[in-house]
Order: C-alpha cells, then structure tokens, then sequence
C-alpha cells in the first residue's frame, strides 16, 4: 500500500501543479478546441494529465526497487518499455503534430521493448489450434504487438468524458491487482497498485469538473500499461485464464471495434475519422437531454460528469465476472458474448432514439 499512496501522492501533486500553473503553459498545453465533434468542454484546459501518472509510476517504481532489491525492477523496465507511446502522445498533446500513424508505431515499438527487457508476449489463448501457433516465436510476438497497439488506442477512444478513461482503468487495475494477489505475483500486484493511485492521484482533479484532461499520452500510457500486465500476468501464471483479460478490458476493446465496423462498413469513412457516435456520446446527446444545445459552462459540465458513471457501470459488468471467475475459460467465454450482445443492443436503443426510460434523466 506504500507504493500506491506514493503513486497518488506524486501524481496528484504534479497534475495540481499543471492546473494551478495552467496560465503559464496554457499556449502550448491546453485543449482550446471546443467545437469538434468529440469536444464537450467550454473553456480551455489541460491536456497534459498523463505527465502525473508517468511520474507516479516512475516514483513509486524507484521506492520498491531499492526497498526490494531483485525482486521488482521489471516495473521500472515497463516505465521504460513505456517511454515510445506516452512521448508520442504527450508530444501530440504539446504540438498537435503527432499523425496517428505516427503514434500507432510508437505503441507498437514500446510493445516490442517490452518483449526485449522482459519477454512479454501473449503465449496460450486456450484454443488447442492457435495455441500451437503461438508456439512460434515470431507469431506470437506479432499478436502482441497489435493488441497492445490496439487496447492503448481503445483507451484513448474512450477518454471523451470527464473520469470515464481514469475510472475505468482503476477498475481494472484493481482487479488485476486481486488477481495477481490469488495467484501470488508480486510483480503485476505491485505494479497494479502503483497504477491504480498514480491514475486516481489524477483522477480527483479530473472528476467532476474536468480542471485536467488525460490527453494522448496519459491514455495511450495507461492503455499500455494495461495491456502488459494483463498479459503478463497470463503468460506467467498458467492458473489464470486467458478469457479474463478478453472479459476484463472488453468495454475499451469492443468499443473499437465497433467503432471500426461502423465506420468503415456502415458509414464507409475511413476508420481514423473520429465522429460524435460512440456510445458514450451518444448517452450525453439522447440519454441526458436536458441542456441539450446549451453553451453554459456550468451546465455542459454538469452533463459532462454525469455520463460518466453510466459507461462505468457499463464497465464493471465485465470486468466483476472477470475477476470472480478468473480462471473458468467457459464461463468467461459466455460472460464476453453476453457483453457484445447487451452493448449492441444498447447502441441501437440509444441510436435510434428509444433510450431505455430507466436510463434517461431530465432535470428538474
């Protein structure tokens, strides 16, 4: 618990060091543009929070290598592995000259790094044929790096509302933490906790009135980090399930996927061009209606937080399952097909404007 008060207190303290000094860098550091599509906020803001959770991890990393020598560098050698994909998000937060091609390369070097400094790759998805697949090296290597590619991108699609991202991720780095915990790895549980209060340190600023936004290189950072644990926690430990990270970060992933479909087949754009309907926009628009066209800071704000808790419910109805059955591949299966289903089902309630009344709130 040590290492994670640490991480909160470096990373909660650096992200209110950003907001108190926001006038001084706000030229370069500031998410000014309030008309795009996916823009929801009224007045400039911060986009450099992830720096906090990158300093967090790094402090915390350095206490519990020299307070346990030998036994928990590969925390530091993932801050490491880390440095490609958060530099090239945090660039784009500072220049906005980053392509996201550009950046895609950055997520897949830092996953290549981390299979050099520590042998992470996806080794068993416990079906016998593609098992055997992974036996070689250079395949396995490949999935690696495209899934770790793809869950740093899907957490930056999700960060559109203010502590949805942050969160979520807590979420999860919670159970991996319980998780690795059952199964007594230090590393991935040490890691974990540091996670968890380097993104909640950056969360109390962020959540409700959004002083403090991720930006690229906090998500592409934490959706990194992620991935790695998750798979490093199932690559070392035979025990857990490869179905439980599938469970567990299925919110992130299918959000993209989704995405991706609707893009390319449904609305035949390319899968790079963002838009306004992800489902978490489309519960600000059509599930809290009131407000809707209103320019008013205090009210988009308010709409603004109040998605949030939606979407994370949405998320803990993965990832609990996941983590109380860790190690039942079958039951796992069932629980991500279930998911699918209800979140497509929700979309289109949503889409086409029959929004379950359960979830719609109009203001008084």
């Amino acid at each position: 618990m040590l290492n994670l008060t640490l991480a909160l207190v470096v990373s909660f303290v650096t992200t209110l060091l950003i907001v108190r000094y926001a006038h001084v860098h706000a030229h370069f550091s500031s998410d000014s543009d309030t008309q795009g599509v996916q823009k929801v906020h009224a007045h400039p803001v911060p986009r450099i929070g992830g720096l906090g959770i990158m300093l967090g991890l790094i402090a915390a990393g350095t206490f519990a290598t020299f307070k346990y020598p030998g036994r928990l560098e590969e925390i530091l050698l993932l801050a490491v592995s880390a440095a490609p994909v958060f530099l090239g998000g945090f660039i784009e937060d500072i220049t906005k000259r980053v392509s996201p091609r550009t950046r895609l390369i950055c997520a897949m070097a830092s996953a290549l790094i981390a299979y050099w400094l520590l042998g992470i790759h996806i080794n068993r998805i416990d079906i016998a044929p593609l098992d055997s697949l992974l036996a070689f090296p250079v395949i396995s290597v490949i999935l690696t790096v495209i899934c770790t590619a793809a869950m740093t991108n899907a957490v930056n699609i999700i960060d559109g509302f203010n502590g949805l991202a942050a969160m979520v991720s807590i979420f999860m780095f919670v159970s991996l933490g319980y998780v690795a915990f059952q199964v007594g790895d230090n590393i991935v549980l040490s890691a974990s906790l540091i996670m968890t209060g380097a993104v909640f340190g950056f969360f109390i600023l962020n959540y409700p009135n959004g002083l403090i936004f991720l930006g690229d290189g906090g998500a592409y950072f934490i959706g990194f980090m992620l991935a790695e644990l998750a798979i490093l926690l199932v690559m070392r430990n035979p025990m857990v399930s490869p179905w439980y990270p599938a469970l567990m970060l299925i919110y992130p992933i299918f959000e993209v996927c989704f995405s991706i479909y609707r893009r390319r087949f449904v609305r035949g754009v390319s899968p790079s061009m963002p838009d306004g309907v992800h489902l978490h926009m489309l519960i600000y628009k059509r599930v809290l209606r009131w407000a809707v066209g209103s320019k008013v800071a205090a009210q988009l704000a308010r709409r603004n937080s109040m998605t949030s808790p939606y979407l994370w419910v949405l998320c803990l109805s993965a990832v609990l399952p996941a983590t109380i059955f860790w190690r039942q591949s079958g039951v796992l299966a069932i629980c991500c097909l279930v998911f699918i289903v209800g979140y497509v089902w929700l979309y289109q309630r949503i889409v086409r404007f029959r929004s379950p009344r359960w979830m719609i709130f109009r203001k008084k």
